[in-house]
């Protein structure tokens, strides 16, 4: 038998075989297991994202698309499924930005900010583990991925 044939029956190649994303988005899942915690992050971590981006649009438009262009790099080299749904996410959240007024945004995004991670933090401790990026700080970016894959799981999409 050949070193990959012994690997294929103990089970050692479907384990390199898995992708980067599952690897990622599983372990994010271990501090992520309390219902309550998961509809925190459903709503918190989409309203993080959008205030980032509403702080660093009241800069200047263009630093926050360049924001969306240079975490969709990252979203493509771990899935292209996945990061079509952040391109759709990020144009949504850029409209919006571009809709309000921009005297405004700084002031709103700030307080988004500053709630929606006291509310993680709450979610956090309730699930009574630690966040994800405390140990790893790609975890900022699997976050939305890790709800987005919640949507695709619920529309049986596949990501």
């Amino acid at each position: 038998m050949k070193v990959s044939e012994s690997r294929m029956v103990d089970g050692t190649d479907a384990q390199l075989r898995r992708r980067h994303i599952d690897i990622l988005l599983g372990k994010y899942a271990e501090s992520h297991l309390h219902p309550v915690n998961e509809i925190i992050h459903c709503i918190c971590v989409p309203a993080i994202v959008f205030s980032f981006l509403g702080m660093i649009w009241s800069a200047h438009p263009l630093a926050a698309c360049a924001a969306v262009m240079t975490s969709l790099l990252y979203y493509f080299s771990l899935s292209v499924r996945f990061a079509i749904g952040m391109l759709l996410m990020s144009a949504v959240m850029l409209l919006i930005l571009q809709q309000l007024p921009p005297a405004g945004i700084w002031k709103i995004s700030l307080l988004i900010f500053v709630v929606a991670w006291i509310g993680q933090f709450i979610g956090h401790k309730i699930e009574g583990k630690k966040p994800s990026f405390f140990d790893d700080l790609r975890y900022l970016l699997i976050g939305p991925l890790f709800v987005l894959g919640l949507l695709y799981r619920r529309l049986n999409l596949k990501y």
